[in-house]
């Protein structure tokens, strides 16, 4: 409780005129005795004065002064509870209100995007602005507190001096009745005396057996007695007289100074705790317009936080819907192959369809004859199944080999039309007209070779706008590389795309070994590198003549592409069907069209996956990235303190790995500082990301101790946080 003090100077009240009247009256005073009528007590030999008479009892007073501001103390005190108790109610509620609300914006149907993140920031200002309602309502509660044990203290004095001021009063009170008493009895035995002296008394009843007194005798005694009830009347007068001089020049002005002093002490108390309930009004509206629209600092421009109508404002309806599209669009279900009209055989007799035919249709669709491969007859079934086959797994965007796309705008004859086949898989269907099989250019420039001993595909036509696309990206373009011979092999033959090429020439189909379209088996020309998952970074290394594996490379680039605006990247796992289907697509041949990530129909248009097919590779791995011999060297570096020491610690651990782990570690960290420099979208910073790729890069040493988790963390975000200290960005 704060320390009022007896007054202050500044809250002392004037003097009241009548405050000693009402003190009296509230200590419950009897009635004064009344004065005495002959200025003293009237005596045969004056030995006292008249006591004075009895004065008629006070009127009932009003409620006096002090037990006024006890009773203001402890109204408004009941106040401030109550409305501590509404402001505490009301801040409980809305913040319990903000706590269902989050959980319920967190809930996977909720709706996202910016409008989520505006309502969470919202839902935040909401929680501030309860939270300063709960100090709002602690601090009225402790005024409350306060203001009970002013008003407690001052009522115990209250009675204290009220009690002392009555037993005053009653030892007034008792005095004056005993010298009344006197009095009277002193009066009656002097009336008696007089009448005896004066011959006036009667003689009274003789009692039998005693000898009646005499005259002078009855005299004497009565002298005697009115002598002493003289002396007693006196000495009550004086004590009457002594105590009331007591009361009135000592009791009574210390309670009255003492009621004073209690009344001040109280004023200033209640005063003082109402000017503290205005300073805490002002200070929770202010507080709450700073909540609501706080300052924007000049120093500072970029630290300050939004105000409620700037995150309002944040909201973006179109982005919101154009995120969500994208993010659905991964589950819709396959679309099933268009119907297409199919003549029965049946109807048509059996003949032969010459190349010449073949040739005609083809003028008529405005195609060059010399295109065309020039051959012996074949039946409309057999025709059939030839280009049905040479079309078989011909469902990538771009070939290896150099071919262009198929064409969009050719129809076949009713006879020449091939049957339906099954979609590759889910959102990768490859609906192409055959007869750009019989459309292949006569030349075609001599195939690229680069240093991973694959053939360089020019550019194709894309299926969503048309424009070029190459094959996939090509590993000796990357800054960290060095520089290799060139060597050359045998250019792939048709073993997933059914045609056999060449470096000049003709373009020939080649039948294939399954009819109908089905895949060709891969001939003696293909190259095939083996699985990709579980396998040594070296022997990937001497296998692909790349320090960094073609899938790290494609999911760094996807990643790069589209997943750094996508929230919890790495840390949200995608599906896992895809991410099998990639993997084993990877495992079959990593060269293939389809793996170029650069177009997000080929991963499914789900970023997620690819971040958990990287994530699966690395996990993999028969030696962790940052290795198992390293091991402890990494948790020790971890363990210092000092944050320069334990960065260049690291550093040189890192640049003893091994070359593929270095290279492979090196594009693994830029690519993740890229992802942190987006943050503030994807809110995965580097701790984050530390999270989810310790135990991915440094695996479990045999015998290690499970309180190295920790460590592994910090050794993944002290790399990420020094970044271009330990790599170098070019």
């Amino acid at each position: 409780m704060a320390d009022y003090g007896r007054q202050s100077p500044d809250l002392t009240s004037p003097q009241i005129p009548e405050l000693e009247h009402i003190a009296s009256m509230s200590l419950g005073n009897s009635p004064s005795p009344p004065p005495p009528e002959d200025g003293g007590v009237s005596s045969t030999n004056g030995g006292g004065p008249e006591p004075a008479p009895t004065s008629p009892g006070p009127v009932e007073p009003e409620t006096p002064k002090e037990v006024q501001e006890v009773l203001a103390s402890d109204e408004f005190a009941t106040f401030l509870k109550k409305r501590s108790d509404l402001e505490d109610q009301h801040a409980k509620g809305l913040k319990k209100l903000c706590k269902s609300t989050q959980d319920s914006v967190h809930h996977s149907d909720h709706r996202q995007g910016t409008f989520a993140q505006s309502y969470e920031e919202m839902l935040t200002i909401h929680e501030r602005m309860a939270e300063n309602g709960i100090q709002f309502a602690l601090s009225l509660h402790q005024m409350h507190e306060d203001l009970l044990e002013v008003a407690a203290v001052a009522e115990k004095h209250r009675k204290g001096w009220k009690q002392n001021g009555l037993a005053a009063e009653q030892r007034l009170t008792d005095v004056e009745n005993a010298m009344r008493k006197s009095k009277s009895k002193y009066d009656s035995l002097a009336e008696e005396y007089d009448r005896v002296r004066t011959g006036e008394a009667k003689q009274g009843p003789r009692v039998f057996g005693i000898k009646p007194k005499s005259a002078a005798q009855h005299e004497e005694d009565l002298l005697r007695k009115v002598q002493a009830a003289d002396t007693d009347y006196m000495s009550k007068v004086q004590a009457y007289q002594s105590e009331k001089a007591t009361v009135e020049t000592s009791t009574r002005p210390e309670a009255v100074k003492a009621l004073q002093d209690l009344i001040r002490e109280c004023d200033s108390g209640t005063t003082l705790q109402m000017q503290k309930f205005a300073s805490f009004n002002e200070k929770l509206l202010l507080s709450n317009g700073l909540v609501i629209s706080p300052l924007k600092t000049v120093t500072q421009p970029g630290q300050h936080s939004r105000s409620l109508k700037e995150v309002v404002q944040a909201i973006d309806n179109k982005k919101d819907l154009e995120n969500y599209i994208i993010s659905v669009h991964s589950k819709v279900p396959a679309r099933s192959s268009e119907p297409k009209y199919e003549r029965n055989p049946v109807l048509n007799p059996q003949q032969n369809v010459s190349l010449n035919q073949v040739t005609q249709m083809h003028q008529q669709q405005g195609r060059p004859q010399s295109q065309q491969r020039q051959g012996s007859p074949l039946p409309a079934q057999q025709q059939q199944g030839s280009m049905s086959s040479r079309t078989g797994g011909y469902d990538s965007i771009s070939s290896p080999t150099g071919f262009p796309g198929p064409a969009q705008d050719f129809t076949p004859p009713p006879g020449l039309a091939p049957a339906p086949r099954p979609s590759s898989g889910p959102g990768h269907e490859r609906s192409f007209s055959h007869g750009a099989m019989l459309n292949q250019p006569s030349m075609q420039p001599p195939p690229q070779y680069n240093v991973r001993n694959s053939i360089q595909a020019p550019p194709t036509q894309s299926r969503f706008n048309g424009s070029g696309m190459g094959g996939p990206p090509q590993l000796g373009a990357l800054p960290f590389q060095n520089q290799t011979a060139i060597e050359q092999s045998p250019p792939q033959q048709g073993g997933q795309i059914g045609f056999q090429g060449s470096s000049r020439g003709d373009q020939s189909p080649v039948r294939s070994g399954s009819p109908h379209g089905a895949p060709a088996p891969k001939t003696e020309g293909a190259i095939a590198r083996g699985p990709v998952f579980g396998v040594s970074l070296e022997r990937l290394y001497e296998n692909s003549k790349g320090p960094v594996p073609m899938v790290v490379y494609q999911c760094i680039q996807a990643v790069d592409l589209y997943g750094l605006a996508v929230e919890g990247i790495y840390r949200l796992s995608g599906s896992s069907a895809h991410v099998n289907k990639l993997k084993h697509l990877f495992d079959t041949n990593e060269d293939a069209p389809i793996l170029d990530f650069r177009n997000p129909e080929n991963f499914f248009h789900d970023v997620n996956s690819v971040a958990g097919l990287l994530k699966q590779f690395l996990r993999d791995l028969p030696d962790p990235l940052l290795t198992s011999e390293h091991y402890a060297g990494f948790i020790e570096a971890a363990k210092n303190d000092d944050d320069v020491v334990r960065r260049d610690s690291l550093h040189a651990i890192i640049n003893a790995l091994p070359d593929p782990n270095y290279a492979t570690l090196r594009a693994l960290t830029l690519h993740l500082h890229r992802v942190i420099e987006h943050s503030a979208v994807n809110r995965m910073n580097s701790q984050n990301l530390a999270i989810v790729f310790g135990p991915t890069l440094m695996g479990t040493a045999p015998g290690a101790n499970i309180q190295d988790a920790g460590w592994q963390v910090r050794v993944v975000d002290t790399i990420l946080q020094n970044t271009y200290q330990i790599f170098d960005e070019d």
